[in-house]
Protein backbone atom coordinates (compact mmCIF):
# COMPACT_ATOMS: atom_id res chain seq x y z
CA UNK A 1 0.00 0.00 0.00
CA UNK A 2 1.11 3.76 -0.51
CA UNK A 3 -0.21 6.57 0.55
CA UNK A 4 0.45 9.60 -0.51
CA UNK A 5 -0.89 12.77 1.62
CA UNK A 6 -1.83 16.12 0.06
CA UNK A 7 0.98 17.57 1.90
CA UNK A 8 3.27 16.03 0.18
CA UNK A 9 2.16 16.48 -3.36
CA UNK A 10 1.01 20.47 -2.25
CA UNK A 11 2.67 22.81 -5.40
CA UNK A 12 3.13 20.07 -7.40
CA UNK A 13 2.37 21.14 -11.58
CA UNK A 14 0.95 18.40 -13.49
CA UNK A 15 2.15 15.11 -14.96
CA UNK A 16 5.98 15.89 -16.95
CA UNK A 17 4.79 16.10 -20.49
CA UNK A 18 1.47 17.15 -20.68
CA UNK A 19 0.46 18.93 -23.18
CA UNK A 20 -2.53 22.02 -23.27
CA UNK A 21 -3.83 24.84 -25.20
CA UNK A 22 -5.03 27.89 -22.88
CA UNK A 23 -4.51 27.80 -19.37
CA UNK A 24 -4.87 24.32 -17.78
CA UNK A 25 -3.50 23.94 -14.21
CA UNK A 26 -2.92 20.27 -13.78
CA UNK A 27 -2.45 18.79 -9.90
CA UNK A 28 -0.33 15.55 -9.74
CA UNK A 29 -2.26 14.03 -7.44
CA UNK A 30 -0.45 10.64 -7.56
CA UNK A 31 2.73 10.39 -9.40
CA UNK A 32 3.29 7.38 -11.76
CA UNK A 33 2.62 4.41 -9.45
CA UNK A 34 2.90 0.71 -11.08
CA UNK A 35 1.69 2.24 -14.33
CA UNK A 36 -1.31 4.31 -13.31
CA UNK A 37 -1.19 8.35 -12.47
CA UNK A 38 -3.58 10.46 -11.24
CA UNK A 39 -4.28 13.59 -11.93
CA UNK A 40 -6.42 16.91 -11.05
CA UNK A 41 -6.93 19.38 -13.78
CA UNK A 42 -8.95 22.66 -13.62
CA UNK A 43 -9.35 23.54 -17.04
CA UNK A 44 -10.45 27.60 -17.86
CA UNK A 45 -13.06 28.48 -21.05
CA UNK A 46 -11.85 26.89 -23.80
CA UNK A 47 -8.91 25.51 -22.30
CA UNK A 48 -7.94 21.27 -23.32
CA UNK A 49 -5.79 18.61 -23.98
CA UNK A 50 -4.03 17.92 -26.72
CA UNK A 51 -4.63 15.07 -28.66
CA UNK A 52 -3.32 12.35 -26.88
CA UNK A 53 -3.67 8.12 -26.29
CA UNK A 54 -3.01 5.91 -23.20
CA UNK A 55 -1.35 3.10 -23.15
CA UNK A 56 -3.92 1.34 -21.23
CA UNK A 57 -6.29 3.63 -21.15
CA UNK A 58 -7.77 6.46 -18.96
CA UNK A 59 -10.58 6.98 -16.56
CA UNK A 60 -12.21 10.95 -16.23
CA UNK A 61 -14.06 11.75 -13.55
CA UNK A 62 -15.95 15.11 -13.98
CA UNK A 63 -15.93 16.58 -10.63
CA UNK A 64 -17.05 20.43 -11.72
CA UNK A 65 -18.25 22.17 -14.97
CA UNK A 66 -18.99 21.82 -17.93
CA UNK A 67 -16.67 20.95 -20.94
CA UNK A 68 -15.85 18.74 -23.95
CA UNK A 69 -14.65 15.40 -25.25
CA UNK A 70 -14.09 13.72 -28.89
CA UNK A 71 -12.26 10.47 -29.99
CA UNK A 72 -10.42 10.67 -33.11
CA UNK A 73 -13.32 9.73 -35.93
CA UNK A 74 -16.56 10.32 -33.84
CA UNK A 75 -18.90 13.50 -32.87
CA UNK A 76 -18.21 15.72 -29.63
CA UNK A 77 -19.88 14.69 -26.49
CA UNK A 78 -20.42 16.84 -23.64
CA UNK A 79 -18.81 16.07 -19.96
CA UNK A 80 -21.06 18.20 -16.79
CA UNK A 81 -20.15 17.18 -13.76
CA UNK A 82 -20.50 13.79 -12.37
CA UNK A 83 -20.23 11.98 -15.39
CA UNK A 84 -17.38 8.76 -15.84
CA UNK A 85 -15.59 7.94 -18.67
CA UNK A 86 -13.43 5.57 -19.89
CA UNK A 87 -10.80 5.71 -23.04
CA UNK A 88 -10.13 2.53 -24.34
CA UNK A 89 -6.28 1.78 -24.68
CA UNK A 90 -4.22 3.61 -27.73
CA UNK A 91 -7.88 5.76 -28.90
CA UNK A 92 -7.11 8.98 -29.74
CA UNK A 93 -8.66 11.45 -28.15
CA UNK A 94 -8.86 14.87 -26.74
CA UNK A 95 -10.62 16.65 -23.24
CA UNK A 96 -10.90 20.37 -21.95
CA UNK A 97 -13.41 22.50 -20.78
CA UNK A 98 -16.72 24.38 -23.00
CA UNK A 99 -16.13 27.73 -24.63
CA UNK A 100 -17.66 29.87 -21.74
CA UNK A 101 -17.22 27.09 -18.52
CA UNK A 102 -14.95 26.13 -16.32
CA UNK A 103 -14.08 22.50 -16.19
CA UNK A 104 -12.23 20.57 -13.12
CA UNK A 105 -11.63 16.77 -13.74
CA UNK A 106 -9.54 13.42 -11.93
CA UNK A 107 -7.72 11.83 -14.97
CA UNK A 108 -6.49 8.18 -14.03
CA UNK A 109 -3.59 7.11 -16.50
CA UNK A 110 -3.11 3.81 -16.98
CA UNK A 111 0.58 3.21 -18.86
CA UNK A 112 2.49 5.67 -20.94
CA UNK A 113 0.72 8.45 -22.38
CA UNK A 114 1.87 9.68 -26.07
CA UNK A 115 1.38 13.39 -26.79
CA UNK A 116 0.10 14.26 -30.27
CA UNK A 117 -0.23 17.97 -31.74
CA UNK A 118 -3.13 20.36 -30.73
CA UNK A 119 -6.38 20.42 -31.27
CA UNK A 120 -6.47 23.81 -33.97
CA UNK A 121 -8.50 26.67 -32.85
CA UNK A 122 -10.74 26.13 -35.77
CA UNK A 123 -11.55 22.30 -35.18
CA UNK A 124 -12.24 23.32 -31.71
CA UNK A 125 -14.68 26.31 -32.21
CA UNK A 126 -16.98 23.77 -34.40
CA UNK A 127 -16.25 21.17 -32.33
CA UNK A 128 -19.38 22.31 -30.52
CA UNK A 129 -21.52 18.89 -29.69
CA UNK A 130 -25.16 19.02 -30.76
CA UNK A 131 -28.32 19.85 -28.79
CA UNK A 132 -28.04 21.21 -25.04
CA UNK A 133 -25.45 20.89 -22.62
CA UNK A 134 -27.55 18.48 -20.64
Amino acid sequence: MIITSAHDQAGTAGKKGSQFTGAAYPYLTMPATDGVTINTVTFTPGARTFWHRHEHGQILQVLAGRGRIQSEGTDVEWLRAGDTVWIPPGERHWHGADADAFMVHVAISLGETQWEEPLSEDDYETATPKGSAR
